[in-house]
């Protein structure tokens, strides 16, 4: 199997798994074989390369300490995540508030008239 190499932030975000392991480095750095005992229905060596998909897109950092790899969050990697939501974002007031109107809309029971 090819491992695909790449710096693409989404690309790297995009697997439900390197998803999971980044929410789980919003506690703290963590050691890879920690990181891979939660994933039980992966082996090690599948951990190891979603940890490397993480490091090339630059969404986390890695520290070696002899056979031991840490892994720790790197919040400047998110920063071109931030400026694409943040585009939209301004959207959201309005969005919601046409959700509200017609959830609100929709609430209320229409009446029949009397024919």
């Amino acid at each position: 199997m090819r491992t695909i190499v790449t710096k693409d932030v989404f690309f790297a975000i995009s697997d439900p798994t390197r998803r999971a392991v980044l929410d789980l480095l919003t506690g703290g750095s963590r050691k890879a074989g920690d990181i891979a005992a939660r994933f039980s229905h992966l082996t090690q060596p599948g951990v190891s390369r979603h940890l490397r998909v993480l490091r090339d897109a630059g969404l986390v950092n890695v520290q070696v300490n002899a056979q031991q790899r840490i892994y720790k969050l790197n919040p400047e990697g998110l920063a071109e995540l931030y400026e694409w939501v943040a585009k939209y974002q301004a959207m959201w007031p309005e969005t919601l508030d046409a959700l509200e109107r017609y959830l609100n809309g929709k609430a209320r029971p229409k009446r029949r008239r009397p024919r």
